[in-house]
């Protein structure tokens, strides 16, 4: 019988922890490719409006995803360095630019609904209420994603990471990279589709 030291446990638990947060974001993944592939079929029908572009709001709030999926990698690479100092900033300026993407979908909604197009109602169409369906699909992931982060930064005041104590933020930000690749695919789906 072999015994583990106390670091191959710690390595053990973590890759553990990674694997069920992969087999979490397949789910949702798959999820998301039944929800688009619903929306290709759905275009077939003569109902279906074509015409609609995607309000300005929506790439803002692409952009600013991407940033924030950059903004934590470097919080990750802070805390590997013990730089607590550059790990809370950036840990809070991903925060920040999560709430900002937020914000613009919210611009967006509104600038669909200035369009003459709206979501619920007898005016609504089934291509405006898919579109709203999958994008408050995935603010409801983001706003996982924020409660995590909000105990990631939460926990990173509590000094609770260090350079051989990074699991939280690595969980973290795995999972809001995931979140930045979802809205991309989403976003690129709606404009090209």
């Amino acid at each position: 019988m072999t015994t583990m030291t106390i670091q191959e446990e710690k390595e053990r638990d973590d890759r553990s922890k990674k694997l069920l947060l992969l087999f979490g974001m397949l789910s949702m993944f798959m999820m998301f490719a039944g929800l688009t592939s619903a929306y290709i079929v759905s275009a077939s029908r003569k109902d279906w409006m074509h015409e609609m572009v995607l309000p300005s709001a929506f790439t803002f709030s692409t952009i600013v995803m991407v940033m924030s999926s950059i903004t934590i990698h470097f919080a990750k690479l802070a805390i590997k360095r013990d730089d607590r100092k550059n790990t809370t900033l950036f840990l809070l300026g991903t925060l920040a630019l999560g709430i900002t993407f937020v914000f613009f979908q919210f611009k967006g909604f509104s600038q669909i609904v200035d369009m003459g197009f709206f979501f619920t109602g007898s005016e609504s169409t089934i291509t405006t209420t898919f579109l709203y369906m999958l994008v408050i699909l995935h603010m409801a992931h983001l706003f996982a994603g924020v409660i995590s982060l909000l105990i990631i930064i939460y926990n990173h005041f509590k000094q609770k990471y260090n350079s051989s104590q990074t699991i939280g933020i690595e969980l973290g930000a795995m999972f809001w990279h995931f979140l930045d690749l979802l809205w991309v695919f989403l976003f690129l789906f709606l404009y090209f589709v």
